[in-house]
């Protein structure tokens, strides 16, 4: 899972919805970011490379959307609500390293349109943390 970094405190913001995949949702008026959890990024060590959704993708949810790549290998990052792809985050193609330094900000990594999504199916940040134990 790459180079082994310090133990750190996780970051588990308030206000995001969270998946047992460790993905990130951000809901804003029919719309979602989403990114992968700060205990993700650390178990996965650096991310050399993100192979990222085409712009107007529809996705399904539970479908995997983005690549991640490590220096030992991939992961495979699975939409948690169906929708349209808006925006990517086209930084992380020469610095896939946001990631890791800010996965909840400059780390984000794509953006959708929703229709009718039940996001309450996710955890808050006080039930990811107690999932995460």
């Amino acid at each position: 899972m790459g180079e082994r970094r310090p133990t750190v405190r996780i970051m588990i913001p308030a206000g995001l919805r969270y998946t047992r995949e460790h993905v990130w949702v951000r809901p804003d008026k029919g719309f979602v970011t989403l990114g992968i959890t700060h205990y993700a990024q650390d178990k996965m060590g650096d991310i050399v490379f993100v192979d990222l959704p085409d712009i107007d993708r529809k996705v399904k949810a539970g479908e995997d959307i983005v690549t991640l790549e490590t220096v030992d290998g991939s992961s495979e990052m699975s939409c948690p609500v169906s929708g349209t792809v808006t925006e990517v985050n086209e930084e992380l193609i020469q610095h896939p390293e946001k990631i890791n330094e800010s996965p909840y900000e400059d780390g984000w990594i794509l953006k959708l349109k929703i229709g009718s999504a039940d996001l309450s199916k996710l955890m808050d940040a006080a039930a990811y943390q107690s999932f995460l134990g």
